[in-house]
């Protein structure tokens, strides 16, 4: 399992654990899944935060 569908699945799990039920908590579990891949996404390399974030290296 590569670091993106890891990062995913935490995200995912983390938001579940948080809170169940509603529409508060749907959206809970989108927020922390994208935030999931995105970690995992950059732990893959597949993603460059130095170019959003202005500084050269």
């Amino acid at each position: 399992m590569n670091a993106t569908a890891l990062g995913l699945l935490t995200g995912l799990a983390l938001g579940l654990a948080a809170a169940f039920g509603g529409f508060g908590a749907f959206a809970l579990v989108l927020l922390l899944g994208g935030l999931g891949l995105l970690v995992g996404r950059v732990l893959d390399g597949k993603v460059d935060l130095v170019r959003y974030l202005g500084r050269d290296r």
